[in-house]
């Protein structure tokens, strides 16, 4: 079972390409926390994790989901996106596994366009399509590690690689993962998309403007899948190009 969770659809890029090749069916972790965590988990041989990087670690509230699995011998793959590097996650993923009694088989990086619009410059269509192209041979590679059962190689972190996975991790959740800086234009035309699309259930609709409510997760559904760009960042996100996978 491939598990993913995805704001901007790189996630599930990656888990749809995985399925594919491994005849593994997929299970969308946005769907099952929006549903309040009432969707039943399905069993599964292996455990398949997609995720993206949030200040090069899993979403926290990814780790939270895999700390509702059942405690089992069963192996664990991690495969993680990001623009850059992913630090030290690995070191994160082995110690989950280690909680959880899973047999801990790597942590694979894949590298695809930055989606990180608060506070990153997000490449072109043109940009990103050729960034995801350079990708699919490493996600192939991962399914081949998967499929083979042998464990994914590790990418050494090094000190720098650890003390951001620590300590920077931390503090980008402590003062970064806020949702005050979200607003509306006027140009918002009311259509609930952000609302329908927050795996959280963060955003409402008030008088015709989406408000969010205080935990967010910063995965960028919303800003980035808004038909009319009328939701910004604060300053940080005006004349950014709204990226969402554009394979999906």
């Amino acid at each position: 079972m491939i598990f993913y969770f995805s704001g901007t659809n790189n996630s599930k890029y990656i888990a749809k390409r995985l399925s594919e090749i491994l005849k593994e069916e997929t299970f969308s972790i946005n769907e099952f926390l929006k549903s309040g965590s009432s969707k039943q988990i399905p069993d599964f041989d292996k455990l398949i994790l997609v995720s993206p990087t949030y200040s090069w670690r899993i979403p926290n509230i990814v780790k939270d989901f895999i700390e509702k699995l059942p405690n089992s011998k069963k192996d664990a793959y991690f495969i993680m996106n990001c623009g850059d590097d992913i630090g030290n996650a690995s070191g994160y993923n082995k110690s989950i596994c280690k909680s959880k009694s899973f047999n801990y088989k790597g942590t694979g990086k894949i590298i695809m366009p930055e989606n990180y619009i608060a506070l990153f410059k997000t490449p072109s269509k043109e940009e990103s399509l050729s960034i995801i192209d350079s990708s699919e041979k490493t996600i192939d590679l991962m399914a081949d590690y998967i499929e083979k059962g042998e464990m994914i190689p590790e990418n050494k972190a090094g000190s720098f690689g650890k003390f951001k996975s620590s300590l920077v991790h931390d503090l980008f959740y402590a003062f970064i993962v806020k949702d005050k800086k979200f607003y509306a234009k006027d140009s918002c035309i009311a259509c609930g998309k952000c609302e329908k699309i927050c795996p959280l259930n963060n955003i409402k609709l008030e008088d015709d403007k989406p408000l969010w409510q205080g935990f967010c997760t910063h995965c960028m559904a919303c800003i980035s899948s808004c038909p009319v760009k009328a939701i910004e960042y604060g300053k940080a996100s005006i004349k950014r190009y709204r990226y969402l996978c554009p394979k999906i």
